[in-house]
């Protein structure tokens, strides 16, 4: 009888044992292979139903996201501009007989353009053309579309702009409760409308100041046409705003502005109004503060040129409009429109604000013309 070794015993049993790890291994292998897929396919769909689930909370969270990163870019990009050109320190800007006085380098923060919109699809995008035709910056100039109606072929329009800019609907589009006071007054349900449109106006600003934490907004309606100039416009006169306690809001209007009424020769005037022109203006997150408590239930412009608001400050507007509005068709039916606005004067010679001396307009002088609306105080630019 032939004798086994016992190394050849050893060595078929660590053969055998090398065989069953592999094999084993090979199964553990494929066992958790599937259990990964079936993990991963399980967290894709509950990251799809998380997604889907998103409510109107998420939505604006993520505006607010959004535009804290926009306003991060910009602030980068301005110090960025400041190094390049070696001009970071504040200088005193010294008083100077000409108009033309370049204004030192700073950082300019964001100002959000909040585009009022409802059911005008065809005037939204004319609107939002013109306004992304002329923004220099996406960052210095976020536009953010508030659509109150649930129109959805308007909403179908802001919609295909895709990033260019942020939309946001009002969520309230309830009917306007007819109490027995508004039932007393004449023509009410006709004109429930400008209940919604101030409703709208208070959600939207509050959306853009409360919830996005904007210091500026420059608000626009769905139809209107900005000027080449209408943000360097805006860009020169925001600091007047801020450092001046006596003007309350810049305005891109003149309501007197039809060519037989302006000096078309002198485009770069600007004047200091004791009326609220409305059509494209600028406003801060103080004045919200002090007029948010007490926002009207309706007629909001009407409203905002009473004594009461006003407080004796001021507005500046042009001389010639950098807005246009074509809108005859609306709450009001185009009355106006036909009247008077259609025939406003449109700035086509771009003006470079930044380099105007923006101080004069700190200095109030009467201005003895003939005006539609209140008597304005005049200062040259």
């Amino acid at each position: 009888m032939r004798i086994v070794s016992p190394y050849t015993v050893l060595g078929f049993v660590v053969v055998w044992t090398i065989v069953i790890l592999l094999a084993s291994r090979q199964f553990l292998f494929n066992a958790h292979q599937s259990w990964f897929q079936h993990e991963e396919q399980k967290m894709v769909q509950e990251l799809s139903v998380k997604l889907d689930n998103l409510d109107s909370r998420d939505t604006r969270q993520l505006n607010e996201v959004y535009a804290a990163v926009k306003r991060v870019e910009v602030m980068l990009h301005k110090i960025q501009e400041c190094l390049r050109s070696d001009n970071c320190s504040e200088k005193k800007n010294r008083p100077t007989r000409s108009a033309v006085t370049t204004q030192p380098a700073t950082i300019e923060p964001s100002v959000a353009v909040l585009v009022i919109a409802c059911n005008r699809d065809t005037y939204i995008r004319r609107t939002l053309d013109s306004l992304l035709k002329h923004r220099p910056s996406a960052g210095l100039f976020p536009i953010i579309v508030s659509q109150d109606c649930g129109h959805t072929p308007t909403a179908n329009v802001i919609s295909s702009y895709g990033n260019r800019l942020t939309h946001i609907k009002q969520p309230d589009l309830s009917d306007i409760v007819l109490t027995k006071e508004k039932k007393d007054i004449k023509n009410m349900k006709a004109l429930k409308g400008y209940y919604k449109i101030s409703r709208h106006y208070r959600w939207a600003l509050g959306q853009v100041f409360d919830e996005m934490g904007y210091n500026y907004v420059l608000v626009v309606e769905d139809d209107l046409e900005v000027a080449p100039d209408f943000f360097s416009y805006f860009s020169a006169l925001q600091r007047l705003l801020d450092r001046d306690p006596t003007i309350w809001c810049i305005s891109a209007w003149n309501d007197n502005g039809k060519p037989d009424n302006v000096d078309l020769q002198s485009n770069a005037k600007l004047y200091r109004s004791d009326f609220f022109p409305g059509l494209g203006w600028m406003m801060t997150r103080r004045l919200w503060k002090e007029l948010q408590p007490k926002w009207p239930e309706k007629y909001w412009d009407d409203w905002m040129r009473e004594p009461a608001q006003r407080q004796g400050r001021s507005c500046i507007r042009p001389e010639i409009s950098r807005t246009i509005t074509f809108g005859d068709k609306g709450v009001s039916a185009g009355q106006f429109y036909r009247q008077h606005l259609q025939y406003i004067k449109l700035n086509s010679d771009p003006v470079n604000f930044s380099k105007l001396n923006m101080s004069q307009l700190q200095e109030v002088s009467m201005y003895n013309g003939s005006w539609l609306c209140a008597p304005d105080s005049y200062t040259s630019g």
